[in-house]
């Protein structure tokens, strides 16, 4: 969780400590037509695309198969923004798959994560990303609202955010909903993470 509340907050820090097994997702049942944990990268990939080798490791702790909020840390901001530190807001309570990972990159105090939800139709997850887009308006219409988003671009199905030196970045394509987090990182980093993601989900 102290990953999620950096990203989220807008710095970065080394985390260290001993990697724990992921608990029980949510998937079991599952009517989404695509298994997301196919959809995201090996941790070779992103070591690849962030350049950072070796360098890049597992945030301990950070491999997770349910959506996590940080009930404090929403609280403290607005209500309009407390998506930033729930993810059942950012991603809604129709999901039927979900798995999120955090890599590190010590070296340059840099942090990444990617996750994907996905739906048991396109609609659902359209439905999900509407929702989503419209609380990123939402914050960042409130008086600190900015300080939280910073600059936000939006299409019809992609909404990125960039507060200082770290961004969010979300696609919505077929049944499944895509995050990308990244501090410290240039903006080319998790626009490459996001299209290797989206071409292994299926149209």
């Amino acid at each position: 969780m102290c990953a999620v509340t950096i990203l989220a907050a807008g710095c970065t820090q080394t985390v260290t400590g001993t990697a724990v097994r992921a608990a029980p997702g949510i998937d079991e049942g599952s009517r989404s037509p695509v298994d997301v944990d196919t959809v995201l990268l090996d941790r070779s990939a992103m070591q690849a695309i962030t350049g950072a080798g070796d360098g890049l490791t597992e945030v301990p702790g950070m491999d997770s198969k349910v959506p996590v909020d940080i009930d404090m840390m929403a609280e403290a901001v607005p209500a309009q923004c407390r998506w930033l530190f729930a993810e059942t807001q950012v991603f809604g309570s129709e999901v039927e798959e979900f798995h999120k990972t955090t890599y590190q990159y010590p070296a340059r105090g840099a942090l990444i994560s990617q996750a994907a939800a996905g739906y048991r139709d396109s609609a659902t997850a359209q439905r999900a990303f509407g929702a989503l887009a419209d609380s990123i308006r939402g914050c960042g219409e409130t008086g600190p609202g900015y300080a939280l988003v910073g600059q936000v671009a939006a299409t019809a199905d992609s909404v990125r955010t960039r507060p200082g030196n770290c961004g969010r970045d979300y696609r919505v394509k077929a049944v499944v909903l895509v995050e990308v987090t990244f501090c410290a990182f240039p903006d080319a980093v998790p626009d490459i993470v996001m299209s290797n993601i989206l071409a292994h989900v299926p149209a």
